[in-house]
């Protein structure tokens, strides 16, 4: 997966963490294989190690739990950064929607194709669709740390709360239609929802 940053030299200790991005991402990519074989249930830790080659002790280095390698998502920093990319002046509906358009543009059809699978397990397994309305009060904070931050307003403002509850429901509405229509453009939804909060939601 691309890069929003580039650099004429890689960071200090840069091949380390090439090398510790490329066993996290062989762990999940196991692990969600076999979740969709065997099912999210049956499929143990060990399990995971064993096709990853690794050990467990090994595993629980890059992930916390069986049900953290599901919720594990690239996207999200790409798209914080690309947000914090856009220029001064950009209204906070404009830079998300240009951080997602620019983001999605970068991914190539096998990571599109990953991030979808891993979607749509997340939303067909019970306990991992729990997991994921447990974290709304993560995700609306994030949103709205990002959109005070744009427009110069404390986290806690009513307005930029109520801004964070809007964007946050437009993604649950994209994911619950990405989850259930598979081949959903989930960029262009995601922009065409921003879109209508942007010109104040006409019914």
């Amino acid at each position: 997966m691309n890069s929003l940053w580039s650099s004429s030299s890689p960071p200090a200790g840069g091949l380390r963490e090439r090398k510790k991005a490329r066993t996290r991402a062989a762990i999940q990519d196991h692990a969600l294989r076999l979740f969709v074989e065997q099912g999210y249930a049956a499929t143990t830790v060990e399990q995971i190690a064993e096709a990853a080659e690794i050990s467990p002790s090994t595993f629980f280095r890059y992930f916390p739990s069986k049900e953290a390698v599901a919720f594990k998502d690239e996207l999200e920093p790409m798209i914080v950064e690309s947000f914090l990319a856009q220029p001064p002046g950009t209204s906070a509906i404009g830079a998300f929607r240009a951080a997602v358009q620019a983001v999605f543009a970068t991914l190539s059809e096998d990571d599109l194709a990953a991030a979808r699978d891993r979607h749509r397990l997340v939303w067909d397994v019970p306990e991992l669709r729990a997991a994921a309305l447990e974290n709304i009060g993560r995700s609306m904070g994030l949103i709205a740390e990002l959109a005070a931050c744009r427009v110069g307003r404390t986290v806690d403002d009513f307005a930029v709360r109520t801004f964070a509850g809007a964007v946050f429901g437009v993604l649950v509405s994209v994911n619950d239609l990405w989850a259930s229509e598979p081949g959903t453009d989930m960029a262009a939804r995601f922009d065409a929802g921003l879109a209508l909060l942007e010109a104040g939601l006409p019914l």
